[in-house]
């Protein structure tokens, strides 16, 4: 069982940054797969960033490429996703997933624990 907690949303202005971070509980937190998902009002939730277990592998969606880096460090049991030049486009509520099974990652469906969300709004 895997717990998760984000931290760190809150409100930018367009070209900011901000720093998500999803606090796991279990001690096995450095063999999930971690991942970031967003959902903007009326919208379904998109996958934004995943990492493996090791931290060396990572995979993002095209538009935050450049923008966005998603790492890990399983010492503390915290991902983190660095969001760099923020676009009124971000705006969302970002949700912390962690899986085992290491399949369809960049789908809703590939994960079995999430965290309540944190609200992260770009101001234009």
């Amino acid at each position: 069982q895997v717990q998760l907690v984000e931290s760190g949303g809150g409100l930018v202005q367009a070209g900011g940054s901000l720093r998500l971070s999803c606090a796991a509980s279990g001690r096995t937190f450095s063999q999930y797969v971690m991942g970031w998902f967003r959902q903007a009002p009326g919208k379904e939730r998109e996958f934004v960033a995943a990492i493996r277990w090791s931290g060396t592998r990572t995979y993002s969606i095209d538009a935050v490429k450049g923008r966005f880096t998603i790492s890990r460090d399983n010492a503390k049991n915290t991902v983190y996703l660095q969001m760099n030049s923020l676009k009124p486009e971000d705006t969302a509520v970002y949700y912390c997933a962690a899986t085992y099974r290491d399949m369809s990652l960049t789908t809703p469906n590939g994960y079995d624990y999430w965290g309540q969300g944190t609200q992260v709004t770009v101001s234009s």
